[in-house]
């Protein structure tokens, strides 16, 4: 009896034992899950307050972009800004390079949804087959409205799950983001905006001489450190003190402005055409060289041809062309091409010099 009453002792304490450590590893979990809940709590509380002192609309986006996908349970997300007069600002987090060329859209049309929705896709057998990751299953689409109604864009989270969708709290978290953008979103476009207007010239609506020689000094930096081609051409409007003293500087600011739209539809997107002076212009041409900035020049001819007249026809003008050497600063260059210019006039005007190689 003795030892049978031992031996229920035991195995009571043992018992005892084992749920004490059940209880402690159960313990242990909810304690590691509610520090995880609190750690991802804290990085989207940080990254909301961030979003307050984002004036730049590409770090805004970025900045949105981590705060969504703190929300727990969605694999992706995508974020669109509508740009008034522009096409709209779209970046993405966790898609698929294929994905992310055409992101799932909630199907409502045109514009942002009115209110926020649950979209489910459903795919084909051929689509389905050996897909790697998995395909978006759905997606919460919540709208960016303004003030007065207007949209200003859409937040996108997406699941790749089947059969899930989000929870109340889930919805919430992400209204409350996207509320939480709002008043930065209408601060980074009035940023851009007043960056726009310091940025450009009030006649012909082309970047300023502030704006080109910034410009032109981080092009120059960057094409030096990656070893890449830059090329520089500085245009001179010939005899044009002849059309304002002929027709009044009224005219000749409407002369300058026909040029202005010549330039633009001569140059390529990633030219960058500045006004620089009174009848001055020039464009810096990111990985191009001599011979690029030759057909440039052919190409502004001929569209100012048919785009710019002066008080008796056609207008003439010179250029100077200078490619970056190794060594060469943003002043050193401009020097170059300014020099070419002076002998292009020299040399009877109406015509492009290149400028000669800095002495070694």
């Amino acid at each position: 009896m003795a030892w049978r009453r031992g031996s229920q002792s035991s195995d009571r304490l043992a018992d005892a034992v084992d749920e004490m450590r059940h209880r402690i590893d159960e313990l242990v979990t909810d304690l590691s899950s509610a520090l995880e809940r609190a750690e991802r709590e804290s990085r989207r509380n940080r990254l909301l307050g961030e979003l307050s002192s984002s004036i730049d609309l590409e770090e805004l986006v970025e900045r949105v972009l981590d705060a969504a996908l703190e929300i727990p349970g969605f694999d992706a997300a995508v974020v669109v800004f509508e740009e008034p007069g522009a096409d709209p600002t779209v970046a993405t987090r966790g898609l698929t390079p294929e994905e992310a060329t055409h992101p799932p859209t909630s199907g409502v049309g045109a514009g942002a949804p009115v209110r926020t929705i649950t979209v489910s896709f459903r795919y084909g057998p051929e689509e389905q087959a050996g897909t790697q990751p998995s395909l978006i299953r759905g997606g919460l689409f919540v709208p960016l409205l303004g003030r007065d109604g207007s949209s200003l864009g859409t937040i996108a989270l997406l699941w790749r799950r089947a059969d899930w969708e989000p929870s109340r709290d889930q919805i919430d978290a992400a209204e409350y983001l996207a509320e939480s953008c709002i008043p930065a979103i209408l601060n980074a476009r009035r940023y851009r905006e007043a960056r726009q207007l310091a940025e450009t010239d009030a006649l012909t609506q082309l970047y300023n001489q502030r704006y080109f020689h910034e410009t032109l000094r981080r092009e120059v930096l960057r094409a030096q450190r990656y070893g890449r081609s830059l090329a520089l051409i500085v245009f001179d409007l010939d005899d044009f003190k002849n059309v304002n003293d002929r027709v009044g500087h009224l005219a000749g600011d409407g002369v300058l402005s026909q040029v202005a739209e010549g330039l633009r539809q001569a140059v390529r997107s990633v030219d960058i055409a500045c006004r620089v002076g009174g009848d001055e212009f020039a464009v810096i041409l990111p990985e191009s060289g001599i011979a690029d900035a030759n057909q440039l020049f052919r190409r502004v001819q001929e569209s100012v041809r048919d785009t710019a007249h002066g008080p008796n026809g056609r207008l003439h003008f010179s250029a100077g062309i200078a490619e970056l050497e190794h060594g060469d600063t943003a002043a050193a260059l401009f020097e170059r091409a300014d020099s070419a210019l002076y002998r292009a006039k020299d040399l009877g005007k109406d015509r492009a010099d290149i400028a000669r190689t800095s002495p070694s």
